[in-house]
């Protein structure tokens, strides 16, 4: 087994799961579960990986140097997918110090009911020598969860941040360097649009603070995905973009229907966009993954949904997305509703009330259409499309959008 280093005695240890497709409603190509080895006068050992992994773990810290070698174990992150190793890696080292922040120590009691473990508390600022390099501290509570720290390698400027900055993405490769820059950020864009858009104040919260500290970066070391060695700037810039709403411009139309009514209004919704000149993209929900759509949300600057009314309500897919998207919320865009009714027509008011929860703008109250829609019925879905247009336009040219409901 090679050895994969990413400078002089540091080492990335972990697994590649080619296996999950489905991460807590999100759907994935599999992942990797990132583990990094620091040799030192105290050897050192930065988060484990998801249990049914541990032997991979421990084969290639073998490869390196006897497990039972290992001083100290960080836990950045208690989540079972970086912590349900630790029962068998805890036997295997015997560490001095399992280091953790103080909400970390908190949750490892809870979810293995140790308290017998060398646990070592440690605050943002703090130091610990290893030898001839030094681990320095940063506690990033709610990025994604109240434990979640950094831990930056000084002499060596590798911050190993837990699961940010990470994605998704099983590659035989482990730097950014090595793979398509085109996949790799589409998956990183996919994995904080699903992850971390709800905790975006926090993001922007931390990264004001790593200026503020001027912590010099010349390496990302995240739990998922690739190391970022050649250009680290480029993923922490995405960040203070996804983290600040920034729109691009565009709009989606995002649709379920029952005998295509919606969907026809949908494509005339898009041709109004299209006429107001708006990049647009279309999913409908029957072939287009949750996740997946969220992540063009993520970017976009203007929604328009549309859902047909089943059983006084929305349909069960619209239902879906939109639980989904709302416990992510996302923020400062432009929105609209469509759909088509037999005789109630509940959906459209529905997916408002959803939408008025979030911070977006409501530019429309709304357009319902019984059964079938007509020629001048779908010239009102393309004046739709176009009102939802010109109120991004004016959205993203600075003016103050007020919602019409």
């Amino acid at each position: 087994m090679r050895k994969i280093k990413l400078a002089n005695n540091i080492y990335w240890v972990g697994a590649v799961d080619w296996i999950t497709r489905d991460f807590h409603g999100y759907s994935i190509n599999g992942t990797t579960y990132n583990a990094f080895l620091i040799i030192d006068d105290k050897v050192t050992l930065i988060d484990t990986v998801k249990g049914p992994y541990t032997g991979e773990l421990l084969h290639r810290i073998r490869n390196i140097i006897d497990p039972k070698k290992i001083d100290y174990l960080v836990v950045n992150h208690v989540e079972m997918d970086h912590s349900g190793a630790l029962p068998e890696i805890m036997e295997a080292i015997n560490p001095e110090k399992v280091i953790c922040s103080k909400m970390g120590h908190k949750a490892l009691l809870q979810h293995f009911h140790r308290p017998d473990w060398p646990y070592h508390v440690v605050t943002s600022g703090e130091e610990i020598r290893l030898g001839q390099r030094t681990l320095s501290f940063l506690e990033t509570r709610m990025l994604h969860w109240p434990d979640s720290m950094f831990t930056y390698l000084k002499e060596d400027q590798i911050l190993f941040s837990s699961d940010a900055f990470g994605a998704h993405f099983a590659s035989s490769e482990r730097f950014d360097d090595e793979v398509s820059q085109d996949i790799l950020m589409r998956e990183a864009t996919k994995y904080y649009a699903n992850i971390l858009t709800l905790y975006s104040p926090f993001v922007q919260k931390l990264l004001a603070q790593v200026q503020e500290m001027q912590l010099p970066i010349k390496m990302l070391a995240p739990d998922h995905g690739v190391v970022w060695r050649s250009n680290p700037a480029a993923i922490i810039e995405a960040y203070s973009r996804w983290c600040t709403h920034q729109g691009n411009g565009k709009a989606l139309v995002i649709y379920d229907t029952m005998w295509d009514s919606t969907k026809m209004m949908a494509r005339a919704v898009a041709e109004g966009l299209h006429e107001q000149g708006v990049e647009y993209k279309l999913f409908d929900l029957q072939v287009n993954h949750r996740s997946d759509v969220m992540t063009d949300v993520l970017e976009a600057s203007a929604l328009v949904l549309g859902s047909s009314t089943l059983n006084n309500g929305m349909l069960p897919r619209m239902v879906d997305f939109l639980m989904y998207m709302r416990g992510l919320r996302p923020a400062k865009k432009v929105a609209a509703t469509f759909g088509s009714y037999g005789w109630s027509g509940e959906a459209v008011g529905m997916m408002n009330a959803i939408i008025k929860e979030l911070d977006i703008v409501l530019c429309h109250k709304g357009l319902k259409v019984p059964y079938v829609p007509e020629h001048g019925q779908l010239g009102q879905c393309v004046e739709l499309g176009r009102t939802v247009g010109r109120a991004m336009q004016a959205m993203m040219a600075g003016e103050k959008v007020e919602s019409v409901l």
